[in-house]
């Protein structure tokens, strides 16, 4: 009873206080207004969606991890002899990053598993984004209002690629090393500019006495940062433009359907958290990452046996080791093609193209209005064609980076395998755009059948006449839905005579980008709700 007692009125003054505490913020701020509109926002629930979470949970988890971390690294490169608790390696000589980085996984209470929490952390963010990003793409929910929001999305991607570099270059081992040799190669290739900012940037001649200090600041204060303030603006944008969803009875182009802010998505989203959080810790105890002590200090005379980079920049090292070995020397100076396209013009013109494409469909399709609905990539099979093409051409560069140890592990010849990822790099991608266009015109032709004929039943009759006939039923009203409620523009019409390049050009792509399609049947009444359906939303209607 006594105890009852006092827990009742621990609850009233706790409920007390933040009732107190609340109507001070709200005379101050509009919290309640604010409050009130954002606990009833709505999310779509699909699996889909959470994959930006995931990447802000991982953030999170390496902004937690990365914090203890800074407590015990030092970035500093004056040499020193290692005394420390890891035999093999004491006596040997090694800067300080890379004997702190062996302090903190040997004699710092819980160091290495933070570390390797925080490599898989890295690892895990990295490709969430990857594939938010990939799915935004696929479904279409880059185009307007959402222009800008995928432009900070490739631009966090960036900054994530940055950080993990920054962040594996660090310990100062061999394996680190080699990938910071790799850098400096690349940065020296670039004409002109190269050798100065080669020495601006590692402080003078290779391997420098400035970079990793250097990298240090931007790893824990530039980079977490400028990522800090785009995912906020990110997260802002997310909440006034309102989320995408997927076509379903109810949905329409001009609401959201899902849970609200407050309880559901809440306790969600936390056990996503907790989930996330627990995935990393546990996989960071039993999955070894990164052993730097096993690599040695680093050692500008010597190289890591079988070095790899981590996954997200693999692209670039496959890309280095299949291009040809062509130089030009004008006036004195050497410029290395074999370095300067595959490591610096490439990834340019990617990102490039990934930061203008939303504008180019725009352009292509003459489409300004507001989506909110989420294309099925069937529905749209030129983009999903292009999509999974980039995906193959990443693929082939990804493994041909580790050319050297596919090789050694199948006994084949590392010439043979370079010259296959050669012809692979162009061949793969336009195999891959053919059959998935292919494809998608087929699942759509598939869909037309169900429409007309209906859903196979698996039962088979016989007529008195001996006649085997299938029976099928009428697709159900969900299904029948999801199917017609489609937004497909149709090709730009033929340029008037005379036309420019530029016309007949984007007429040329609008109808190679729209011309192949699957027409659904549908009757006039259908093709009138399909129409409301996918009506474009008042003036601020899509913002409630």
């Amino acid at each position: 009873m006594l105890f009852r007692r006092r827990r009742e009125r621990l609850t009233a003054s706790a409920k007390s206080a933040a009732v107190t505490g609340f109507e001070a913020l709200d005379a101050r701020l509009p919290a309640s207004e604010a409050g009130r509109g954002l606990m009833r926002k709505a999310f779509p629930d699909h699996w889909s969606f959470l994959l930006g979470e995931l990447a802000l949970y991982s953030f999170v988890v390496l902004v937690l991890t990365g914090t203890y971390l800074t407590f015990f690294f030092d970035p500093g490169m004056t040499p020193s002899v290692y005394e420390g608790s890891y035999e093999p390696l004491r006596g040997q000589a090694m800067t300080q990053a890379y004997a702190s980085t062996l302090d903190i996984s040997f004699d710092v209470r819980g160091g290495l598993l933070i570390r390797q929490i925080h490599h898989w952390a890295a690892l895990v963010f990295v490709a969430a984004i990857g594939l938010h990003m990939l799915r935004i793409f696929f479904t279409g929910a880059f185009r307007k209002p959402r222009e800008v929001n995928w432009i900070i999305g490739i631009t966090l991607f960036l900054l994530a690629l940055l950080e993990g570099f920054a962040g594996y270059s660090l310990p100062d081992d061999l394996l680190s090393g080699t990938g910071m040799r790799t850098a400096h190669t690349i940065v020296m290739s670039i004409p002109v500019l190269g050798t100065y900012l080669s020495f601006f940037i590692w402080g003078g001649p290779f391997p420098g006495e400035d970079i990793l200090p250097r990298l240090y600041a931007i790893h824990i204060l530039l980079v977490p940062g400028l990522l800090v303030a785009l995912i906020i603006v990110h997260l802002i944008l997310i909440v006034y433009l309102k989320h995408t969803q997927w076509a379903a009875r109810g949905r329409t182009n001009r609401n959201v359907v899902g849970q609200p802010m407050f309880p559901q998505f809440t306790a969600k989203s936390t056990g996503l958290f907790l989930m996330v959080s627990g995935l990393l810790a546990g996989l960071s105890g039993v999955a070894q990452i990164n052993p730097v002590w096993l690599y040695g200090p680093y050692r500008a005379d010597q190289v890591a046996t079988g070095a790899q980079p981590d996954w997200y920049v693999g692209f670039l090292e496959g890309a280095m080791r299949i291009m040809p070995p062509w130089q030009t020397t004008v006036a004195g100076h050497t410029v290395m093609w074999n370095v300067f396209l595959p490591a610096v013009v490439l990834p340019g013109v990617l990102f490039l193209v990934l930061f203008v494409y939303p504008f180019f469909e725009r352009w292509v399709t003459g489409d300004r209005r507001e989506h909110h609905l989420c294309d099925r990539p069937r529905n749209r099979p030129t983009r999903t064609a292009l999509g999974v093409a980039g995906v193959v051409f990443y693929a082939v560069l990804l493994l041909a980076g580790g050319n050297d140890v596919i090789a050694f592990s199948f006994l084949v010849s590392v010439n043979a395998l370079t010259w296959i990822f050669r012809i692979g790099v162009f061949v793969g991608p336009v195999v891959a755009f053919v059959v998935t266009k292919r494809l998608c015109l087929a699942l759509q032709d598939h869909e037309r059948r169900l429409l007309l004929e209906g859903e196979e039943t698996g039962e088979v009759s016989q007529s008195v006449y001996g006649g085997i006939s299938e029976s099928h039923r009428p697709l159900d009203a969900g299904r029948r839905y999801r199917i017609l409620v489609r937004d497909i523009p149709r090709p730009l019409p033929p340029p008037q005579v005379p036309a420019t390049r530029l016309q007949r050009l984007r007429s040329g792509l609008s109808s190679w980008y729209y011309g192949d399609r699957v027409e659904m049947p549908m009757t006039p009444e259908q093709q009138r709700r399909v129409e409301e359906i996918l009506a474009e939303p008042s003036t601020g209607e899509a913002r409630k």
